[in-house]
């Protein structure tokens, strides 16, 4: 098992001991008894498989790993809300999360051991969620955004803070975007909301080359105890004029220098209809260290190697940060892997100690993993265990 803080020990294994959902995506109502175990969760396309684990990821801060508006989750023919709740043994000990929205409202409710919580940060200090969906499959060859949502989305499972931070940031610049186009506005007014979009920036920044440095660190880790293991090993690395600034610089300097830029670069902003300098500009580079070929250009094969290698540091770190261990939400992870890479995988999964729950379409695929799961076969809203007739939920 994983090192926890400091490497003072084993990190403490978090684990989901009872899923529910009702009125969520194809499920009418589940309860599923994991009993701490991982689970393996297989079936034909569009038998729920994704649904489950992507209710499961609302047990976090934020959208969930398909991002989907919460109204776009509750199931058709329901009332028109959701519901999920799970028992958990965490870091705090046994609790009870639950969230979901009310029939004809869009403002999701979160609740712990059924007392409402103001926001849903309140859910990482109990449950630390890190997932790997097809939709990144193609990570290193899409936009840059798509890397820094992926970059943002590790550094909340460190910092759940850190996506408040990156909201607030882009909030402010779109409200510097509206002023700019409208010649009337007091420069008052503008200087105004630069200070927060310098403030903010620098915030956001900052997360980001803390995450990138630990999770370069822990790859380098990885590297050296596995050697020429079955995935590669990526080598990360976040490119940007604003991200060079903090390697001469203060935070405090950085921040003055940026609010001077964006003072300066009003005409520049507003012909160009957008900012042309800061941290929505960065670049999450990665690529294959063995070879030093970036990601983009490595094989298919490689970048789902890359990909996978990545989400397990992602994993590794976040033990090693919180205490915990972090649940993983793998879907369709082993599509493309040959059996030597898929025992390879869940060795690791293994070694990493904690829950996971993990899905396909070929139950053969999951043969190497012998009793390390619960294996359950999802049939249009229900789950039955492997091999017998009678459904879970």
């Amino acid at each position: 098992m994983e090192t926890g803080r400091d490497g003072a020990g084993p990190a403490l294994r978090v684990a989901i001991d009872h899923l529910r959902l009702s009125d969520f995506r194809n499920y009418a109502a589940l309860d599923l008894e994991a009993g701490g175990r991982s689970v393996v969760l297989v079936g034909e396309n569009g038998a729920g498989k994704t649904n489950l684990i992507e209710a499961v990821s609302y047990l976090s801060p934020g959208r969930g790993l398909r991002r989907a508006p919460f109204r776009d989750v509750a199931r058709i023919g329901g009332a028109g809300g959701f519901a999920v709740a799970a028992r958990l043994d965490g870091a705090l000990g046994t609790v009870r999360l639950g969230t979901g929205i009310e029939p004809g409202d869009s403002l999701r409710q979160v609740r712990v051991d059924g007392v409402a919580a103001k926001g849903s940060d309140v859910l990482a200090d109990h449950l630390r969620l890190v997932w790997l969906t097809p939709a990144m499959d193609g990570l290193f060859t899409g936009p840059a955004g798509d890397r820094r949502r992926f970059l943002d989305r590790m550094a909340m499972t460190l910092d759940p803070a850190h996506g408040r931070r990156v909201v607030a940031f882009e909030k402010a610049l779109t409200e510097r975007n509206r002023l700019l186009e409208d010649f009337r506005s007091d420069p008052a007014w503008l200087d105004a909301v630069e200070e927060q979009v310098a403030g903010f920036a620098v915030a956001v920044a900052a997360g980001r080359r803390e995450t990138v440095a630990a999770i370069a660190r822990v790859l380098a880790d990885a590297a050296a105890d596995d050697g020429d293991g079955p995935f590669p090993v990526a080598a990360v690395r976040l490119d940007g004029a604003f991200e060079a600034a903090f390697d001469t610089a203060s935070a405090t300097d950085v921040e003055d220098w940026y609010r001077r830029d964006l003072a300066a670069g009003r005409s520049r902003d507003r012909a160009a209809g957008r900012a042309l300098a800061g941290p929505h500009r960065a670049e999450l580079l990665v690529a294959h260290s063995a070879k030093q070929m970036p990601a983009a250009l490595s094989s298919t094969g490689e970048q789902k190697g890359l990909l996978i290698g990545l989400v397990l540091a992602q994993a590794r770190l976040v033990a090693e940060v919180t205490g915990t261990t972090p649940v993983l939400l793998l879907d369709e992870v082993t599509a493309h892997l040959d059996p030597l890479r898929r025992a390879a995988l869940y060795d690791r999964l293994e070694r990493l100690g904690g829950q996971w729950f993990m899905t396909g379409t070929d139950a053969a695929a999951f043969a190497e993993l012998g009793d390390r799961a619960a294996v359950f076969e999802a049939r249009g809203g229900r789950l039955v265990p492997l091999g017998e007739g009678d459904p879970a939920a």
